[in-house]
């Protein structure tokens, strides 16, 4: 079991056998929607503090990643194309843990996730909370931008340089080791990427009305906060906060941080 994770286990849920972790209790409940480099244990700094702080903590491995599985004998595929969306694989969870209503976090490609679920439900989602994230935005300007940023070159430098930031990889090797070893065994060999719902656009963003919050990481190689502030501008309340010294990997580096700033958000009334 990953350390500080809960006790994890399988959903047999629409065209897949899904592997997640759920604290339980009778707190708030908050989905973790992991990056596309790792799995649900990236959580691992995140589930102790929030689980201590009353919430109910739930991270799953979308299908194709750590021990989830798509698998057509558990029922059809719940997306008109395989291997289905994210967003309906958490629909899905939901369901089965009969959870009415949730808070929902997402880094990285969880946090195009957690937008297009936050549009798609918005009766379930009770706030919402984005960290270094473009969000896969379908506008001409972000399309632009994070090609620029994210070159052929810049793909073949290893994956540890372009998503853990420089001050973090200088000042805790163990911690870099821990997310290599994660990110190793996180994504199974030709498994698919799961595609959106729906695009995420600016329109979409604008109907999501539920108290949001985004945090953007300044030493963030793949979604600089110029780059989330032309998404975010189009999400309605939302507050904004810099980690100045994170990377891609925000949760992941800066955890203390991090947790006070999803904490702190929750507690001023994002609740059910």
């Amino acid at each position: 079991m990953s350390p500080g994770m809960p006790p994890g286990q399988h959903a047999a849920l629409p065209g897949v056998t899904l592997w997640f972790h759920d604290s339980g209790g009778d707190g708030p409940a908050v989905f973790l929607l992991h990056p596309n480099t790792g799995n649900s244990e990236i959580w691992e700094k995140q589930a102790g503090p929030f689980i201590a702080a009353g919430l109910r903590v739930i991270a799953f491995d979308r299908r194709g990643w750590g021990r989830s599985i798509a698998d057509p004998l558990t029922g059809p595929q719940p997306a008109s194309v395989a291997p289905g969306s994210v967003a309906e694989d958490l629909d899905a969870l939901a369901d089965h843990l009969a959870l009415p209503r949730f808070h929902l976090l997402g880094v990285a490609g969880g946090g195009f996730v957690a937008l297009d679920y936050a549009a798609w439900r918005p009766g379930r989602v009770i706030s919402l909370i984005i960290g270094a994230s473009y969000g896969q935005v379908q506008e001409p300007e972000i399309t632009a931008f994070f090609q620029r940023v994210n070159s052929p070159d810049f793909q073949r430098v290893p994956g540890v340089l372009r998503e853990v930031g420089a001050t973090y990889r200088g000042t805790d090797p163990e911690g870099v080791a821990r997310w290599i070893a994660i990110e190793h065994h996180a994504k199974q060999d030709g498994a698919l990427a799961q595609p959106l719902r729906t695009p995420n656009t600016y329109a979409k963003i604008a109907s999501i009305a539920c108290p949001a919050l985004v945090i953007a990481a300044g030493a963030d190689l793949y979604a600089p906060p110029p780059l989330m502030r032309l998404w975010a501008a189009h999400l309605a309340g939302h507050e904004w906060h810099e980690l100045p010294y994170a990377g891609h990997a925000i949760n992941w580096e800066e955890p203390a941080a991090f947790n006070a700033l999803v904490l702190g958000f929750l507690g001023r009334g994002a609740k059910a």
